[in-house]
């Protein structure tokens, strides 16, 4: 009943190919099955291309919808131009949170690495198009507008820090939601196994049973507001590359 237990990531094809370890594991697995998933709603779904969408086409257009509308809030017309971007770092982290409910199931983003590799790429992909389209004006990003010359040197110290911590905080948020949720899931359901063994306790089951069902759809809700998070702060960060002055 160990709740850390389901987040360790075990082998399954080991691979050491010039003496490092590049093992086929369980977190391999399941970010393949993510790939696929996400891959089989949004080419299943456009397919037919109904004039009156079935339930899956619904799907693969509202979450196309959602992500684009998103991306034309947060970064402006130019941002689309990062639309399949986000739109697949929306799916990624989106299924990678459906799929861990299900029991038995291994969640990718609980695992920090791979939240911080979302990140970094986030981030690097902002630096990246900052320098390339602006060149040395991409620092008016850390020089806000209309500031005290004496306060410039910490504004622009402060501005520098809030950017470096940016892959930190986004890739924790994500990575502690799930990790904290699952936890709570097993243990609570560990609880109700404990006490319908108990015997003379089995009357009070129910009570943390209801507990597991409510934190389960609060879960659900998390998974799907997680990944619009993620979505939208990768938007917002874009949004600097593209535009990066205050």
């Amino acid at each position: 009943m160990d709740p850390i237990h389901q987040f360790k990531i075990e082998p399954i094809l080991s691979l050491h190919p010039f003496g490092i370890d590049a093992s086929f594991t369980n977190a391999s697995l399941f970010m393949v099955i993510v790939v696929l998933a996400s891959a089989a709603l949004m080419i299943l779904g456009t397919s037919g291309r109904s004039l009156i969408p079935g339930r899956l086409q619904s799907a693969a257009e509202m979450t196309y919808e959602f992500v684009a509308n998103t991306v034309r809030m947060s970064a402006g017309r130019e941002g689309m131009r990062f639309f399949p971007f986000v739109f697949s770092l929306f799916l990624f982290v989106l299924f990678s949170n459906l799929i861990g409910l299900i029991p038995y199931t291994f969640t990718v983003t609980s695992q920090i690495i791979v939240t911080f590799a979302l990140a970094a790429l986030v981030i690097g992909t902002v630096i990246v198009y900052g320098v390339i389209r602006h060149g040395a004006h991409f620092l008016n990003l850390f020089v806000p507008s209309g500031v005290a010359p004496a306060l410039l040197p910490f504004i622009v110290l402060i501005e520098v820090i809030s950017f470096i911590s940016r892959p930190i905080s986004l890739s924790v948020r994500l990575f502690a939601n799930m990790l904290a949720g699952h936890i709570t899931l097993k243990v609570l359901g560990g609880f109700v196994a404990a006490l319908l063994g108990a015997g003379a306790y089995a009357v009070i089951a129910p009570l943390p049973l209801a507990g597991v069902v409510a934190l389960t759809a609060f879960e659900l809700l998390v998974a799907v507001l997680q990944a619009y998070v993620f979505a939208i702060l990768t938007c917002v960060y874009l949004n600097d590359a593209i535009h990066p002055g205050h």
